[in-house]
């Protein structure tokens, strides 16, 4: 179900900015400062233009930013990177310090979802909510079909270095309920070099026992009780569905709202029945 105030959207603004040497392309919408704003994390593989459609309809209520992660997107790619969850989590933590925003409202998406919690452990007090996008913390999930070819050492590289754009295409569109826009999947295609491989590689090989960090990392947030939405897609091949009710166990307050055709990418497939669910959200917990 969408509304006019859906449908009614602002300017979406792209530049370029750093923090720490790392050069990243940014959105932003509404006022240009502010210490309080919503914050809107892509996940893997994606970039901040995932976003463009929330952050048009975002911008006319508040200071609204969405940018790119390094390693993906047209960010800077450093071998170097710490590609962690906490790792991710602390450059969010460094943007929001550099763009001097105190108070986060954060929206993420698959692993930025996760990273995003991650800076909320770091962070106490300095989100004022959270709206999870098909992902969050993951608690005793099996990993879908190429996340287990990612996380085996030999074979997770050769499949890297093998798919065409045609095939690409066919693999994240084949079991998709509706077909992605072409745009979004080619876009998705040339951003992932050869440096965002090597990234996705080692988010998924992370030197720790995952599962435990997981539930560890529940228990913290479940004391702090961040107001909280969870949007999943009914037909999400990767993370099912199941997993949004189980984000309750992290945030105890949570939402939740379940779009029947919608897959893995919800804000892409089904921008405005996304943006129904997350903009009355965002408006009651705005500042």
């Amino acid at each position: 179900m969408t509304s006019n105030a859906t449908r009614e959207t602002v300017e979406v603004r792209r530049t370029l900015r750093a923090v720490d040497g790392i050069r990243f392309p940014m959105l932003s919408s509404g006022p240009a400062e502010g210490s309080e704003a919503v914050v809107l994390l892509h996940g893997n593989p994606g970039s901040c233009e995932d976003w463009r459609h929330l952050a048009s309809v975002v911008g006319r209520f508040a200071r609204c930013v969405a940018f790119d992660q390094p390693g993906f997107g047209r960010a800077s790619k450093p071998a170097r990177f710490d590609h962690s969850y906490t790792g991710h989590a602390r450059h969010l933590g460094r943007v929001l310090d550099a763009l001097g925003i105190r108070r986060a409202h954060l929206v993420g998406n698959d692993l930025g979802a996760r990273w995003m919690l991650d800076w909320a452990e770091q962070s106490p007090g300095r989100v004022a909510s959270a709206v999870t996008v098909a992902g969050g913390v993951l608690l005793d999930y099996r990993w879908h079909y190429l996340a287990r070819i990612w996380r085996t050492p030999v074979l997770g590289e050769f499949f890297m270095a093998t798919p065409s754009r045609r095939i690409f295409r066919m693999l994240l569109d084949k079991d998709e309920p509706r077909p992605l826009p072409r745009v979004f999947l080619d876009r998705m295609y040339d951003d992932m070099d050869h440096a965002t491989r090597r990234a996705i590689l080692s988010l998924y090989r992370p030197a720790f026992d995952w599962n435990a960090r997981s539930h560890d990392l529940s228990r913290a947030l479940r004391e702090q009780d961040i107001p909280a939405l969870v949007v999943w897609g009914a037909r999400d091949r990767y993370i099912p569905v199941e997993q949004a009710d189980r984000q309750r166990e992290t945030l105890p307050s949570a939402e939740t709202v379940v779009l029947p055709d919608s897959g893995h990418w919800p804000h892409v497939d089904n921008p405005e029945g996304v943006a129904s669910a997350v903009v009355p959200f965002l408006q009651r917990h705005l500042g």
